[in-house]
């Protein structure tokens, strides 16, 4: 038989859940991926409150020690935080990004993420021996940089640096902060056609840490991608890191025939 209770606590908003206590998956599991689909998808934003485990297991029907397994678990992945005076309050969702040719900003307006943007560098340098090799121009040319500060909810999420050929595109630092760069690209006339592309991981340095409000030392993605346009032609590079708190790549994998 499933229960169905409206969540009607203070800043979040409204939010069916449901639980099946017919299902032989345990109450607090049920309960935990709803709040985390709930989160996940923007319906729990960041900063909204779902009161503490003796209301909710009361509006619920559930006992407390149910309830607080299943916030437990929600702390436990850094989405939930236990506020003296406060309650049980939303911090974040993590990003799941799936690996295709898409921007980060799509990808975060995709998941109801509010995305914004703080260009911190838009100008033209030469091109070192990594940046030259992949755009296929002269080491000591010099290239576009753009370096930005991706946020979600108002948090920083990913730090990007981007390397394009000059002459490839105008690119206005307010057009960067309203919209992402892939987008930016198109509106021009570029087919974006495929990527080459390279997932690592490393610490955070203490600069990295202050600018992402992570720790030094604590673990980052990091992403390096080619990107190349309809005629074979090298039209961006990126470097790029990411909070592995709050950012994860999905794979699909497929068995070769």
């Amino acid at each position: 038989m499933a229960m169905e209770e409206e969540d009607a606590s203070g800043g979040a908003e409204a939010l069916q859940l449901s639980v099946d206590r017919s299902s032989p998956v345990p109450l607090y599991f049920q309960l935990s991926q709803q709040l985390e689909a709930a989160i996940e998808q923007g319906r729990l934003a960041p900063g909204s409150l779902l009161g503490n485990e003796i209301e909710l297991a009361g509006r619920l029907g559930l006992s407390r020690p149910t309830v607080r397994q299943a916030i437990s678990s929600l702390v436990d992945k850094g989405l939930l935080v236990r506020r003296r005076g406060v309650g049980t309050q939303v911090v974040h969702s993590q990003v799941k990004r799936p690996l295709e040719l898409s921007s980060l900003y799509d990808d975060l307006e995709a998941a109801g993420q509010r995305p914004a943007t703080q260009v911190l560098r838009n100008t033209t340098e030469p091109a070192t021996a990594q940046v030259a090799a992949a755009l296929g121009v002269a080491e000591g040319e010099d290239v576009v940089l753009i370096e930005r500060l991706r946020l979600a909810h108002g948090e920083p999420m990913a730090h990007l640096r981007n390397h394009l050929p000059v002459g490839l595109l105008k690119l206005d630092s307010a057009e960067l902060e309203d919209t992402g760069l892939y987008r930016l690209m198109r509106a021009a006339g570029i087919t974006l056609h495929s990527a080459r592309q390279a997932v690592g991981a490393r610490a955070a340095t203490a600069e990295e840490g202050e600018q992402l409000g992570e720790p030094a030392g604590a673990p980052l993605l990091t992403m390096e991608r080619t990107t190349f346009d309809d005629t074979g032609r090298a039209v961006e590079f990126g470097s790029h890191t990411y909070r592995a708190s709050r950012y994860a790549f999905e794979f699909q994998l497929l068995v070769r025939p």
